[in-house]
């Protein structure tokens, strides 16, 4: 395909500013036109506001096997960040591609989609579906519906590729993630009658001190040497709490997460970190006071991935990449959630995730190139 194309593609996606807090509407109705004009119609999965859609479009015969080329069409935001070019405009530097999102994840959208013509030059004996999803961002949230819509099938699809960047080495592991808020109620009262209330500072700083507990255990237990952090973790980001020093305060919050090898109970973690909460903390808190306690609100979780090296989507994945390596990374990604449906799942595609979510983001022309001969295979791989 020439690259031409998927660059043109890429200026066109890179142009919406699809920050998960915004629709992806105009992007979704961009790429079904593009699509028309080659004769293709796709089916919209739309969220209950109706303002976000995944968009689903198989080519090929759809009553056999097939791949997936899966992406994400939100981009996080770029607040704050001082960019040296406009962050919605494609600007290319020296083979460099600047834009928010170039690289995480539109390069490998472009790319599937400058492919289209080539899919539909010679009838594909297996289809390639190209899954197209909204809100990875904000914990893959969108593309479970359309997990569920592909799972409904009657065709169970043979393999799927999502294209996050890991510079076309497949990733065949990732870790899972739960992450909660955690709202402390206490009593407040002035700090000279202290014992007469309740601390919510002190209780959730009880609470935390568990959570630590539980890190240090897991980091002296599982490992996986292909991880770069090769243990599971846990981890408390944010507290805040109290409004002055002379009153105990009556409320508290703080967010913790867990990050697991997939190999490892996450909900078990979960659940040890309430009961502790409510067996241990909340007896102390409601002797003072019964309307006190914990109220724990989850903010993101996705499973991990744990694709076999030996398995024949990793052999493909691999031939197709022209690649003998593989590796698993710490992030996350909607990859785990394919798998979880039965569907056989690695994780390449252009780009580096250094790159990501940064000022002056961008994917390299030489990256491009290689996502487009991976995908040129693919499509060899459908005709046989």
């Amino acid at each position: 395909m020439p690259q031409s194309a998927a660059i043109d593609i890429l200026a066109h996606l890179v142009a919406f500013d699809t920050t998960s807090r915004n629709s992806n509407l105009d992007l979704v109705a961009w790429v079904e036109a593009f699509l028309l004009r080659h004769g293709l119609t796709g089916t919209r999965i739309t969220d209950e506001t109706g303002q976000k859609a995944n968009l689903l479009v198989t080519i090929g015969p759809a009553d056999v096997p097939g791949y997936i080329l899966s992406g994400h069409t939100d981009v996080v935001p770029v607040d704050g960040q001082d960019w040296s070019t406009d962050p919605f405009q494609l600007t290319e530097r020296d083979g460099r591609y600047y834009g928010r999102g170039s690289c995480d994840m539109k390069g490998f959208l472009a790319v599937c989609l400058a492919a289209v013509p080539d899919m539909l030059a010679k009838p594909l004996a297996r289809p390639i579906h190209l899954a197209f999803s909204y809100d990875e961002e904000v914990g893959c949230v969108g593309v479970r519906p359309m997990i569920a819509h592909i799972a409904a099938g009657s065709v169970a699809p043979i393999a799927c590729f999502v294209g996050e960047p890991t510079s076309m080495q497949p990733v065949i592991g990732h870790k899972a993630k739960r992450s909660f808020k955690v709202t402390v109620t206490g009593k407040a009262c002035h700090s000279s009658l202290a014992p007469s209330g309740v601390n919510a500072v002190e209780y959730a700083a009880e609470l935390i001190l568990k959570i630590r507990e539980i890190g240090r255990r897991l980091s002296a237990g599982s490992t996986d040497p292909l991880y770069d952090v090769p243990v599971s973790t846990a981890h408390v980001g944010t507290v805040s709490g109290g409004t002055a020093l002379n009153i105990v305060p009556a409320s508290c919050e703080f967010a913790f997460e867990f990050r697991t090898l997939p190999e490892e109970n996450i909900d078990a973690l979960v659940a040890e970190v309430m009961e502790h909460a409510r067996a241990e903390i909340e007896p102390q808190m409601h002797a003072v006071d019964p309307a006190t306690g914990f109220r724990f609100e989850e903010m993101s979780e996705f499973p991990g991935l744990a694709t076999p090296e030996d398995a024949p989507v990793v052999t493909l994945a691999k031939r197709l990449a022209e690649r003998n390596d593989h590796a698993k990374v710490a992030y996350g990604t909607e990859a785990g959630l394919f798998a979880e449906a039965g569907i056989p799942t690695v994780v390449v595609g252009p780009g580096s995730i250094g790159e990501a979510h940064k000022a002056d983001e961008f994917i390299t022309a030489e990256q491009l190139a290689a996502c487009a001969r991976f995908v040129e295979r693919l499509i060899e791989e459908a005709r046989a």
